[in-house]
């Protein structure tokens, strides 16, 4: 463990006594220092369906949750990259998982929580990548893809789901990408939001195994 590194465990320490949370799967997950061992899907999709985006506010009867979300950002990936290998598809289910456990901060509380949040979330999302057999840190390409992906699902949300404009999208949101036209979202029952999850999860595992051979 390097110099920083320890100094930055010291630091993220000094916050909570306790760094640890106990998961449904029995399983102990340390924020500072998270195993990949401690890392279960069934947790994450748990969590996730859970977990709203844009602080739930969203019109309709269920929230929109991350776990919804994550599967929108996998279908436009799927878009921009028709030939995306199941790793990718998995990367961009995954690349709110963090949030099993950090939850959904919007953009303006991000700013004021600043550094530690994203040391933490960082950590987490390196453990996760490592137990589902993807790289702990993306190639840049990647990241791009996901991120324009990413974008284009909260500016469809906030078009559809969350009460902006298209026109705000640009000026208060800044995202550059335009909101989906071709579909409507509909925010489903936790419990539904869940089962899809892991259902996609499962089907993209299958994937990268066949890919594999």
């Amino acid at each position: 463990m390097s110099v920083s590194s320890s100094a930055t465990q010291r630091r993220l320490a000094e916050h909570a006594p306790r760094t640890w949370q106990r998961m449904l799967s029995g399983r102990r997950l340390n924020l500072i220092e998270p195993s990949p061992l401690d890392v279960e899907i069934e947790d994450i999709a748990l969590g996730l369906s859970r977990n709203t985006r844009w602080n739930g506010q969203t019109t309709g009867p269920h929230a929109w949750s991350i776990a919804q979300h994550s599967d929108l950002v996998v279908d436009i990936v799927r878009r921009l990259k028709p030939r995306a290998t199941a790793k990718l598809l998995m990367a961009a289910k995954l690349h709110d998982a963090s949030e099993y456990v950090t939850h959904d901060l919007i953009t303006p509380l991000k700013a004021v929580v600043g550094d530690v949040f994203k040391e933490v979330e960082k950590g987490l999302m390196r453990a996760v990548h490592i137990r589902f057999g993807l790289p702990a840190v993306l190639p840049a390409a990647d990241v791009a893809l996901i991120k324009k992906a990413d974008r284009t699902a909260a500016a469809t949300e906030a078009v559809q789901l969350a009460g902006f404009s298209e026109a705000e999208c640009r000026t208060v949101l800044s995202f550059k990408e335009k909101p989906l036209k071709d579909l409507k979202l509909t925010p489903l029952a936790a419990t539904e939001a869940e089962k899809r999850f892991l259902a996609g999860f499962r089907e993209l595992e299958r994937a990268i195994a066949v890919q594999a051979r």
